[in-house]
């Protein structure tokens, strides 16, 4: 088995039953989930706009390639209403569910960057990680997801 942390984020619509969704069908089609994170209101990053996102991590014990777990979640956005996948666009959305670390798994494809090559950067992805998997270590960094969070919050302007 695998281990597998995903962030996911919405801020359209109703944005707890979105997760709730998404959640349930991750638990259904991918594996078993060991873990979810509470749930923390971040405004938007990289972009405007007026409506805050809801995001949390959770981590799947799955079978699943890392292509497999990518497909499924892809699926399950479109499920819920998202439009296709914008490359280094970014906008309001439904849901947004992100491959975050897989295992220890070091990999860049056309299709899948692993581990997911912003997420040290991201406080609305290292906090509820931090939560639910602080000792987990970045496999290109060697640092540790509490390390990563506690250098980008110094890192903030007061």
């Amino acid at each position: 088995m695998h281990t597998v942390y995903l962030s996911l984020g919405a801020n359209l619509g109703d944005r707890s039953l979105n997760l709730l969704k998404a959640i349930a069908l991750i638990a259904g089609r991918t594996g078993t989930l060991s873990a979810v994170s509470s749930v923390y209101e971040t405004p938007a990053w990289g972009f405007d706009s007026e409506n805050d996102f809801l995001n949390i991590a959770v981590c799947v014990e799955t079978g699943l390639s890392p292509l497999e777990i990518l497909s499924a979640t892809q699926v399950i956005e479109k499920e819920i209403g998202r439009s296709e996948k914008t490359q280094d666009v970014y906008r309001d959305r439904l849901i947004d569910i992100d491959l975050i670390l897989f295992d220890k798994l070091i990999l860049q494809s056309k299709d899948l960057t692993l581990p997911h090559p912003l997420f040290h950067l991201r406080p609305f992805v290292l906090e509820p990680l931090c939560e639910i998997a602080p000792d987990v270590v970045h496999p290109v960094l060697q640092k540790t997801v509490k390390e990563l969070l506690a250098e980008l919050l110094t890192k903030k302007p007061s």
